[in-house]
């Protein structure tokens, strides 16, 4: 029965005082240690892999580095990673004993924070804590409204930004999409970290087109953080790093990349993109030992360079549609393909990020909401640390839509909470309610202290989608749940930015830097 309705059902006592003390329950906000669902809850409980699957696919992969290998590393890479113990064949293909691997896993951070501008958005990764957030670089944004597809800009990068900063469900801020008004490539990475970061104080991920654009990246971030020493402190953005061409092969400037972002104390996600059925094996399993494979590949080439910097395992094995050879980044096979990579991250140990949550809808209609949540919610389950691309994203990668965000932050949320899963103690058996109410009470719970008192911390109600009756959804002129999400994008927009830079330390970046966003955001 909706909260809303205001005549007891046929039948049914009228209620002395209930409705009126949750409605009263439901006006005062919950503390964050109170509220039902938040970020790093522990997932875990579905598992696809058995534990002689992942012995299996572990073995498979250390079997393809020490036999195949990986070529195209960069020089400075091939140095770092051959003093390690790596060793360089004829063929210039990398090879890795597993001796070596296993070490440099030993090495690996385990417990990784990625801080946030505001520490309340730290994020916490280890074990089966799991985040949800953005990323991607879509080249369009979807008009709802117009049915149509658009070129993105670095002003829709801001507002992406502005709305994250406003949806409880939506951990993090992985650039979605790409600034396409701006050419110069420079310009561009500089200009999205500003975007980002002037439009959000959660954790930030962007990534870099050419080594030589960190050094003045990280003199921005230096400037945002207030200094050097305290962006060092509590660095809060990550690169994210296509290190690898799959099959096998490293990616050479993104390499470089990596490695500045290194010595500027940038945290790096070790993302491997592979295409099962295209570049990466068809099956399933086959794409995963892969991915884990240039994954353990990137562990090695970064606890080289310095041992225990935060890295994320970013196994991103995607999925084709075998008819065409098309990205499905919605299918049941996808979401299978992410929820085995995380549990092959709890095995090795290592924090680690997989995509979910894409659509390969062009709108956000019924297709687009049952591939978000299958796999939305099986990553969860299988208790992801970082779920990327996790709402906003359409057309398999292709397209990012503001009010498929604002929806996917209620998606999320119903996520969270099949996520935190089932308590069983005394009070949630519930049996000393049930024999009140039964024997003593009026025959329902709907006022029961129990009910009173859990309302909020049991269960999970969304911002957008709409759960009155058809009568009360009539009476209401039949609300659309696309319009109401058009609407509350534009309430948050019609806003300023809640965490814009000081007005110093804004004026001290447009001065050094070229920025393209208006100072009003």
């Amino acid at each position: 029965m909706n909260d809303e309705s205001t005549a007891p059902r046929r039948g049914r006592p009228a209620r002395s005082g209930g409705r009126a003390a949750r409605h009263a329950m439901r006006a005062a906000p919950l503390t964050r240690d109170k509220q039902p669902i938040k970020a790093g809850m522990s997932g875990g409980t579905y598992n696809p892999l058995s534990q002689q699957d992942m012995e299996r696919i572990y073995e498979a992969a250390l079997v393809a580095l020490e036999q195949i290998g990986l070529c195209d590393a960069p020089e400075s890479g091939v140095a770092v990673m051959t003093a390690a113990g790596a060793t360089l064949g004829e063929d210039r293909r990398l090879r890795f004993p597993r001796a070596l691997v296993k070490k440099m896993l030993g090495l690996a951070q385990k417990d990784i924070t990625l801080h946030a501008r505001d520490p309340q958005y730290d994020l916490h990764l280890s074990g089966t804590k799991v985040h949800y957030g953005t990323a991607g670089a879509a080249v369009h944004m979807v008009d709802v409204l117009g049915r149509n597809y658009r070129e993105s800009t670095l002003q829709d990068l801001h507002d992406a930004g502005r709305i994250v900063q406003e949806l409880d469900n939506i951990h993090f801020l992985q650039r979605p999409m790409v600034a396409r008004d701006v050419p110069d490539n420079r310009e561009m990475d500089l200009n999205t970290i500003y975007a980002c970061c002037s439009g959000t104080s959660k954790h930030v991920g962007t990534s870099f087109t050419e080594p030589d654009f960190v050094a003045d990246a990280l003199e921005m971030l230096a400037m945002m953080a207030g200094g050097g020493d305290k962006w060092r402190e509590r660095p809060f953005v990550l690169n994210s790093n296509c290190f690898v061409v799959p099959p096998m092969k490293f990616a050479t400037e993104s390499c470089q990349v990596m490695e500045h972002c290194i010595a500027g104390g940038m945290p790096v996600l070790l993302l491997s993109a592979g295409q099962a059925g295209a570049t990466a094996p068809a099956p399933i399993a086959g794409a995963i030992v892969q991915a884990v494979a240039e994954c353990l590949a990137g562990v090695v080439y970064v606890n080289a360079i310095k041992p225990g910097h935060p890295a994320v395992f970013g196994t991103w094995p995607f999925v084709s549609d075998l008819r065409t050879g098309a990205m499905s980044g919605g299918s049941g096979e996808q979401a299978l393909l992410t929820a085995g990579c995380a549990q092959m991250h709890r095995f090795l140990g290592v924090p680690g990020g997989a995509a979910a949550g894409i659509a390969d809808a062009k709108l956000p209609d019924m297709q687009a909401g049952w591939e978000q949540m299958c796999s939305n919610v099986m990553a969860g389950l299988s208790g992801l640390n970082m779920v990327y691309e996790a709402a906003g994203m359409h057309a398999s990668l292709l397209g990012f839509c503001f009010e498929s965000l604002i929806l996917g932050d209620d998606l999320l949320g119903q996520a969270m909470r099949c996520v935190r899963g089932i308590e069983v103690t005394d009070e949630t058996l519930g049996f000393a309610t049930m024999s009140d109410v039964c024997l003593n009470g009026p025959g329902h719970y709907l006022g029961s202290d129990q009910t009173l008192g859990l309302m909020e911390t049991e269960y999970v109600y969304p911002v957008v989608a709409d759960r009155t009756s058809p009568k009360e959804w009539a009476e209401k002129d039949k609300p659309d749940l696309i319009a109401q999400a058009i609407a509350r994008k534009e309430s948050i927009l019609s806003k300023p930015s809640a965490v814009a830079f000081p007005a110093d330390v804004d004026a001290a970046i447009r001065a050094r830097f070229n920025i393209h966003l208006s100072p009003v955001g």
